[in-house]
């Protein structure tokens, strides 16, 4: 559907038909509008977004590249700044500003309103990776003696500053929360009573300091639309909406899959990260892991006399190696997301221990009889059959427990689980595969 909408405007844009391209704009939704226009050429941008209506054009502009953002920013004078600044929700226009180069934010902050210039400022100084960093300051908040009609009147007169009307927050004259209610409760209440017999008392909020990804954990746990942000002394400064708790929900989880593939996180996307940064992120794990690998390495010349001895264990060497770290992988993998969501905590270690060893005896047993049959038919060596299939059970059980231990290890050492997962946990694991089958081999042959 955005790609005929995308043929559309570039025919309109070529034939300069830009009452009917306004028309066609107007019809569509801001994040496809940001969409297509990081397809379109730079040159048309400009003209493009100056065809958009007022308001449109704001929201579109708060979703666009920030590369595009900065483009039109370049372009603009200094009152189309001010004019789409003006639109923009707090919280938003701080995003873009972090983001721009410093001559850039200098224009900007010159051209924005007093307030709003102020409050952008406080809000960048809080840390990165916290709620204050995250929150915006525009909602609405009422008063306790307040009736049901004057809030109502209240919210009429902030809608259009607000970023949302559905929850609004009660608070006292030095803005110390109070309690909350939902624009439903008003609406359902007598228009003569008070916001303090209707407002929920159960205060479920905040601190500025608090990690962002944290915050977006308890929206998720308490189904909040919104989160209080709340300072020191208790008083509301702003609140966290549900569309940024899902903007860092995805950066985690990106985070995360970069961690757990061996690569330092980017806060740049794929296209954007030049490739000698690509390879900057990727080479300390692959050199680390390169390394570690070598042990595997001189496992396997301690063990040279035993191979030499029996030639047919070393055909069986990749497949047990890759059995142990994808059964390793696997355990790390269910531990990661369990702490990552809260489900399992630092506390939990010996009941996933006995889970996880519980798993890997049944895991462990049934690859040992599946491959101790296969062997035993195709070579006729039932001595062979039996060291592999005891080989697959002790090291099922070894990857499982290292692969459920190590995440919680990293937990506790206040380290990012993710970090502890498949390519790390696949290195010990095969150093530890080798040591068990030939220690069970060396046993069974006598060598």
């Amino acid at each position: 559907m955005l790609d005929s909408f995308t043929k559309t405007i570039e025919a309109l844009l070529e034939k300069k038909k830009y009452s009917s391209l306004r028309d066609v704009l107007s019809t569509m939704n801001e994040a496809d509008i940001a969409a297509m226009f990081s397809e379109m050429p730079e040159e048309s941008l400009p003209l493009l977004f100056r065809i958009l209506p007022k308001d449109l054009a704001a929201d579109t502009f708060a979703l666009m590249d920030t590369d595009d953002q900065e483009l039109l920013i370049r372009g603009f004078s200094d009152n189309e700044i001010k004019e789409v600044f003006d639109e923009l929700y707090v919280d938003d226009a701080a995003d873009i500003v972090e983001e721009m180069p410093a001559n850039v934010v200098k224009r900007i902050l010159k051209n924005t309103d007093p307030q709003m210039r102020n409050i952008i400022n406080e809000i960048l100084k809080y840390p990165e990776d916290s709620a204050g960093s995250l929150m915006t300051t525009d909602y609405i908040s009422l008063r306790p003696r307040m009736t049901v009609s004057d809030a109502i009147k209240r919210i009429r007169r902030g809608i259009n500053e607000a970023e949302t009307i559905y929850t609004c927050y009660v608070t006292d004259d030095n803005r110390k929360l109070l309690g909350y209610l939902s624009v439903k409760n008003l609406l359902l209440a007598d228009k003569d009573e008070k916001i303090c017999d209707i407002m929920d008392k159960t205060i479920i909020c905040v601190h500025t300091h608090y990690d962002k990804e944290d915050v977006a954990k308890d929206m998720n746990k308490y189904d909040f639309v919104t989160m209080p942000v709340v300072d020191d002394e208790g008083r509301l400064v702003g609140i966290v909406t549900f569309d940024d708790a899902i903007d860092v929900m995805q950066d985690e989880a990106t985070e995360d899959i970069e961690r757990m593939a061996a690569i330092s996180p980017t806060e740049e996307s794929y296209f954007k990260t030049s490739d000698f940064k690509h390879a900057k992120n990727r080479i300390l794990w692959l050199l680390i892991l390169m390394l570690s690998a070598a042990i595997t390495g001189g496992i396997l010349t301690k063990y040279e006399e035993a191979c030499s001895a029996v030639p047919l264990l070393v055909s069986f060497i990749p497949m047990l190696m890759s059995t142990g770290g994808n059964c390793g992988s696997q355990s790390s993998t269910m531990i990661i997301r369990g702490l990552s969501v809260d489900e399992i905590k630092l506390k939990d270690y010996f009941k996933v221990v006995f889970t996880e060893l519980r798993v890997s005896l049944i895991l462990s047993v049934t690859l040992a009889v599946i491959n101790g049959i296969r062997i035993w038919i195709m070579n006729k060596n039932f001595l062979i059959s039996l060291v592999v299939s005891l080989s697959i059970i002790f090291i099922v059980i070894i990857a499982q427990f290292i692969g459920c231990s190590l995440p919680m290890l990293a937990k506790k050492c206040r380290l990012d689980p993710a970090v502890m997962a498949a390519p790390l946990i696949t290195t010990i694991v095969d150093a530890a595969s080798i040591l068990i089958y030939f220690n069970i081999a060396t046993r069974f042959f006598n060598i």
